[in-house]
């Protein structure tokens, strides 16, 4: 799920924390199971550095120390003015996510149909074509071709999750992955972290949690949403739940930084527990306790919505909260009044590529 790194100011405390926190919320529905981990990585600076309204009002670079030695912060406060730009980011990333998705479900029907009509052809030829070299490949592709379309999905998002990961292990990468795959609202750079730090995670068993979470519930999501829509909705998502940290930083006066994907994990499970409130799920751990899911989105999200009352900084909760309300969003008019209002756009792109030159 997402993950974040929160920067506050704390007198003579200057250590990354970079352990995983959180206590992590284990279910078991049916033939899947949720974790739900939180955006739970803090780094604490010693003092909050001021905007200079003489110099164009950016930001000051903080020295924190991590795991693998000193890295550079952006600190200080944020304006709502500041904002604008994420906001505008926000919108457009949407968009072009969701649009991506719906041409990239144009062109896999389109393949398929012309698959179909040439099906006796195909046929003739998986004939005569030997079977691939070498027993590994045999076996992947034996063990590819019996997966569901949802963890067809699940594991190149997995796969990149796990790069970004490693990269954070390598010490001369430290500065640039604290300022790009990290969102923070008083960084320099404040858009395109909203998008990469919904892939990074500095922790293993952050990490771990995450993916569990996105795999159980991935098979549920691409079968009820497709997965052309399930990733639209994925990265929306992202977007969307960073775009709620910014806000409730800047307006408690706490900006920090932030990473992981369980802001747009929250989003999966709040349309999977929307769209299906009746399903069983059970601690992993407590299996004889069971309860709906649509409990258990209530009860995630109250927990989230305390938190942001209270001011707790334990996790991000404000990334929760803006992705389960995506999610849940999306449930109830997302698929009725957009992606089902996509045939404009669809007809605007088969008339571009029927106009298109061929070879």
């Amino acid at each position: 799920m997402y993950v974040s790194i929160v920067t506050m100011p704390v007198a003579n405390l200057r250590n990354l924390w970079c352990g995983s926190h959180g206590k992590n919320f284990t279910f078991i529905a049916k033939r899947y199971a949720t974790t739900h981990s939180t955006r739970g990585y803090r780094i604490w600076t010693s003092r909050q550095a001021r905007w200079s309204t003489k110099s164009s009002q950016k930001p000051s670079l903080e020295p924190v120390e991590g795991l693998f030695g000193s890295t550079s912060a952006d600190s200080g406060t944020v304006p709502l003015s500041r904002l604008w730009k994420p906001f505008v980011f926000t919108i457009a990333f949407s968009g072009a996510s969701l649009a991506g998705a719906a041409i990239w479900q144009y062109e896999n029907l389109r393949q398929r149909a012309i698959n179909s009509m040439r099906l006796p052809l195909n046929w003739a030829q998986e004939r005569s074509i030997m079977p691939k070299k070498g027993k590994w490949r045999q076996e992947l592709n034996k063990w590819w071709s019996n997966l569901s379309e949802g963890e067809r999905l699940f594991f190149p998002l997995c796969f990149v999750n796990c790069l970004v990961f490693l990269a954070w292990r390598v010490p001369s990468f430290q500065n640039f992955m604290v300022r790009y795959f990290c969102s923070n609202p008083a960084s320099r750079a404040l858009c395109w972290p909203m998008v990469l730090s919904t892939f990074s995670h500095y922790s293993a068993f952050h990490l771990f949690a995450n993916m569990y979470v996105l795999h159980s519930f991935s098979t549920g999501a691409v079968a009820s949403l497709g997965k052309e829509q399930f990733l639209g909705l994925y990265l929306s998502a992202g977007v969307i739940s960073s775009m709620a940290s910014y806000v409730y930083k800047a307006l408690t006066s706490q900006p920090g930084l932030s990473l992981g994907a369980s802001g747009a994990i929250m989003a999966v499970l709040g349309y999977v527990c929307t769209q299906y409130p009746d399903t069983r799920l059970s601690i992993i751990f407590l299996p004889v306790l069971s309860f709906t899911a649509g409990s258990a989105i209530k009860v995630i999200m109250a927990l989230d919505a305390t938190g942001v009352l209270l001011g707790w900084k334990f996790f991000d909760h404000a990334a929760h909260l803006g992705g389960a309300l995506c999610g849940i969003a999306w449930c109830y008019w997302g698929n009725a009044y957009i992606w089902q209002k996509r045939e404009p756009l669809l007809h605007w792109w088969h008339e571009l590529r029927s106009s298109a030159p061929t070879k």
